[in-house]
């Protein structure tokens, strides 16, 4: 589209006027809905920010009653602490071991530390299912390999379904 410079003070009044209404109409409009909308970006923003869960400190084990002082007997031994209880076993001190030696680059250090780990089942590495996906393959045991004995066209025809995808399943294809 091209400028038309034939622009009298009428058609210049026209635009003048246009602009000056055009702008008061944000200004209404700001000044109604401008502190709704800004709320509703601070609520977005809000639900956007990561939730910071509080941190729970092991609980302080309960100290025995003090004991009647009848005879001063040996000094007592210092109470030693109770180790912060974990979800999971403690490393053995082997697989520690491989953390310290060589760098990941070369295949060793955290690299064969982790891989050593992921070999242990998840039974020997955690005291119960920290997830719910663990219960699926809790105490499964190791894995049993089956060999196939079957022809191609016996696996072929147990396969497939023999009436059709949208059919009523015929009880003999039902494993019972």
């Amino acid at each position: 589209m091209s400028r038309q410079l034939n622009i009298d003070t009428l058609r210049q009044n026209f635009w003048k006027e246009e602009y000056l209404r055009e702008k008061m109409l944000r200004c209404e409009w700001y000044r109604k809905y401008g502190l709704m909308v800004k709320a509703k970006q601070k609520a977005k923003a809000a639900g956007r920010l990561p939730l910071k869960l509080p941190t729970l400190h092991p609980k302080a084990p309960l100290s025995p009653p003090p004991a009647p002082k009848s005879a001063p007997s040996k000094v007592p031994s210092p109470v030693p602490e109770a180790p912060f209880q974990s979800e999971m076993y403690p490393v053995p001190p082997i697989t520690r071991a491989l953390l310290y030696e060589g760098i990941s680059h070369d295949f060793q250090g955290r690299y064969r530390y982790l891989n050593t780990r992921k070999l242990d089942m998840p039974e020997t590495r955690y005291l119960f299912p920290v997830t719910t996906s663990f219960t699926y393959g809790w105490q499964l045991g190791p894995p049993v390999k089956q060999e196939l004995v079957s022809c191609k066209m016996c696996r072929i025809e147990s396969f497939f379904r023999k009436n059709g995808a949208f059919a009523l399943l015929d009880p003999r294809d039902l494993a019972l």
